[in-house]
């Protein structure tokens, strides 16, 4: 898909970037987050739920899909789309985290993964084709390449050697997606930049995969492990190496403020679990940092969670909201995960809006602070 990226204007104190990406399936205004839906669903709400609230895009992942219910059958019944009732546009992993956090149940070839099920110690095998395979069969709006993601920390050798297993397989995965008409249809795929805490290999991995002409790159590797003033120094020796005229994706991250902080360094593209897996424990956010309705003082709390954030969760109070997370309620993981979602979509609203308008630089810098102290406010 030719000119599938915009790049409408560059903020002029930070490196933030206002985009608007085209798809098979409808265009993304960006910075935008993506809300997770691993399996097929985003936990505990519809798709009906997901458009209310302004998503623009989700995630399905490869791995997870390809073991329940199989490539084959999503692919008969119509492609993912259609199977899981979502019209907009979806973005695949790869399933190369899964390289990462199946660490004790896979092997790492040149020629891709064998793993061994987590459901049910089942041998099965992942290599640039099989992934490329199993997205075409999703009918994956945006595909991830095949990639392997070391662990932090990792030492330089391991971590070069994953760079350049990374740089191979990312070449096979576009060359299987050129083959098989899959990039001709208009799908996308994107390249993962790898390099752990080695700025040099950072550099070397983003340059490379850049020379192979991707419609768009991610930063991978960060958000395992490793304290955040080391990942924001991952993103930021990143981003300056990815082509200009194609989107950015951070993989896997983060909270309200690091997305900000992200974006102002050239990143367009989020996913992260937070929102949805805090949820059902209880924890929801707001701009004066995250609250824990399991707390005693919202046993009584008439207010809505967030004064002004329009969503269906705000018909209902505090205090109703904390009942029925402490009865076990299911509808609770329904309602706090509308909320923390619109959240999170929300502020990608307003950090666009603030793009738009030329002050991102000075708002994103107000409203990280007062999110912090507010944040801080409680633990003290």
């Amino acid at each position: 898909m030719a000119n599938h990226f915009q790049l409408l204007k560059t903020d002029t104190v930070t490196a933030a970037r206002r985009g608007r990406l085209t798809t098979r399936h409808g265009v993304i205004e960006t910075p935008i987050f993506m809300p997770v839906g691993t399996q097929g669903t985003v936990k505990s709400i519809t798709p009906e739920h997901l458009r209310e609230i302004g998503a623009q895009i989700i995630l399905g992942n490869t791995y997870h899909l390809n073991l329940r219910p199989g490539s084959e059958l999503v692919r008969d019944l119509g492609g993912l789309h259609k199977f899981m009732g979502w019209d907009g546009p979806i973005l695949t992993d790869s399933g190369g985290f899964q390289v990462f956090s199946l660490a004790k149940l896979r092997d790492i070839r040149d020629d891709g993964v064998a793993f061994s099920s987590h459901l049910d110690g089942a041998k099965l095998f992942l290599g640039p084709r099989e992934v490329m395979v199993i997205q075409q069969n999703l009918g994956s709006d945006i595909a991830m390449v095949l990639d392997e993601c070391p662990p932090w920390p990792c030492e330089r050798d391991a971590c070069a050697k994953a760079v350049a297993r990374s740089y191979k397989w990312a070449g096979l995965c576009k060359q299987i997606a050129t083959d098989s008409g899959f990039l001709g249809a208009g799908h996308h795929v994107f390249a993962i930049v790898q390099g752990s805490t080695f700025d040099d290999l950072r550099r070397e991995a983003a340059e490379s995969l850049a020379a192979l002409d991707f419609p768009g790159y991610a930063v991978g590797g960060v958000s395992v492990g490793e304290p955040e003033p080391e990942m924001l120094k991952q993103v930021a020796a990143t981003t300056p190496f990815m082509p200009a005229n194609k989107p950015r994706y951070t993989m896997g991250l983060g909270t309200p403020p690091q997305l900000l902080k992200m974006i102002a360094l050239g990143v367009d593209m989020f996913d992260c679990v937070l929102p949805t897996r805090v949820a059902r424990n209880g924890l929801v956010f707001t701009p004066d940092g995250p609250l824990n309705l399991r707390n005693e003082q919202f046993r009584a709390d008439a207010r809505p969670i967030v004064e002004g954030l329009a969503n269906y969760t705000a018909n209902f109070s505090r205090a109703y909201l904390r009942h029925l997370t402490m009865a076990g309620e299911i509808l609770s993981c329904t309602l706090l995960t509308i909320h923390n979602l619109h959240f999170y979509l929300d502020l990608m609203v307003q950090a666009r809006a603030h793009l738009d308008a030329g002050d991102y630089g000075a708002w994103h810098r107000t409203w990280i602070e007062r999110y912090e102290a507010g944040a801080a406010a409680r633990v003290a």
